[in-house]
């Protein structure tokens, strides 16, 4: 059984690797061309590229699957299946029609639920109290195809979107272990996607992370976990741009107004007025500074206490 796999960034290489260490014949790795990356600009290669390059593996970087002779490429690696984990381009249907058996796609939410670019940070701010992971046959409708496996994971308040992502990951490696010895007997029955269930998150921008401090605190804290590690949640103070990078909300007695700083009795912690609470901040990152703990951020910047930020657009 001949498998091509098509991936890019660091949570596909899980399953590209447990593949491997269990004997699949992996015949060839798809990832995105090199790209440009960090203040120095480099040319970096995709994660999926070093981890296959590691293996040996013949490695494909097309720009797109336009070309007829792109497509026949693919074709003549003659896979039984096609796997996709994050690849980065909507592939047509002449490049799902290449497998004999299946052309196969994880995506990292519960499906129906979040379907789109971002599923993981849709989670968190939903406030979902479990996620998960799919394993589905690939439509030319983004994320509807038939459902071949499913495992859920409680999301915890500490998670993050890099934390939960990272749990996904293992979690879709031995998912897929799970299900292909079945699949390839045809003892796993394909279940169709309720459409009506669906909701759909798009791509997220860095003018998403500022922070409305209008807004319920529970919703601030959300989009801080799930903005973190990027674009990031961030507020505006002295003309410049603070991150705020962990965060919870908190009770308190008075009605503090939206944006205003305060101290909280636990001395390390900082409390920022909301919509209806206080979000009590931990650790922030000031715009050219290295993150810090609030209560160090204090002691070099004491004026920052009974601030007022801006409450967003």
């Amino acid at each position: 059984m001949k498998i091509v796999f098509m991936g890019t960034p660091w949570f596909a290489v899980p399953t590209l690797e447990y593949l491997l260490l269990n004997g699949y014949d992996v015949a060839a790795v798809y990832t995105q061309p090199d790209r440009e990356s960090g203040r120095g600009r480099s040319v970096v290669a995709s994660p999926v590229k070093r981890k296959a390059i590691e293996y040996r593996l013949p490695v494909e970087q097309p720009d797109s699957f336009k070309e007829k002779t792109t497509v026949d490429r693919l074709s003549a690696y003659n896979p039984d299946y096609i796997l996709i984990y994050s690849y980065g381009q909507i592939l047509p249907q002449t490049v799902i029609d290449i497998p004999s058996h299946d052309c196969l796609a994880i995506h990292p939410s519960l499906l129906p639920r979040h379907r789109g670019a971002a599923p993981v940070v849709s989670a968190i701010i939903s406030g979902d109290e479990f996620t998960g992971t799919t394993l589905m046959k690939v439509a030319l409708k983004v994320d509807s195809g038939d459902i071949l496996g499913q495992v859920q994971v409680p999301v915890t308040d500490y998670d993050t979107t890099e934390i939960l992502t990272g749990k996904l990951s293992l979690l879709s490696a031995q998912m897929v272990l799970d299900v292909m010895p079945r699949l390839v007997k045809n003892e796993v029955i394909p279940r169709q996607q309720d459409h009506s269930l669906s909701n759909y998150f798009g791509q997220m921008s860095k003018q998403d992370g500022e922070i409305d401090w209008n807004m319920p605190v529970v919703d601030i804290w959300r989009r801080v976990r799930a903005l973190n590690p990027w674009p990031g949640c961030y507020t505006r103070w002295n003309g410049k741009q603070l991150k705020i990078l962990n965060a919870k909300p908190v009770g308190v007695e008075e009605n503090i107004y939206p944006g205003r700083v305060i101290t909280l009795s636990d001395k390390h912690l900082l409390g920022i007025g909301t919509g209806d609470g206080v979000l009590a901040v931990s650790e922030v990152q000031l715009e050219g500074k290295k993150s810090m703990l609030t209560k160090d951020f204090i002691q070099g910047q004491r004026e920052f206490i009974g601030a007022m930020l801006p409450t967003g657009s």
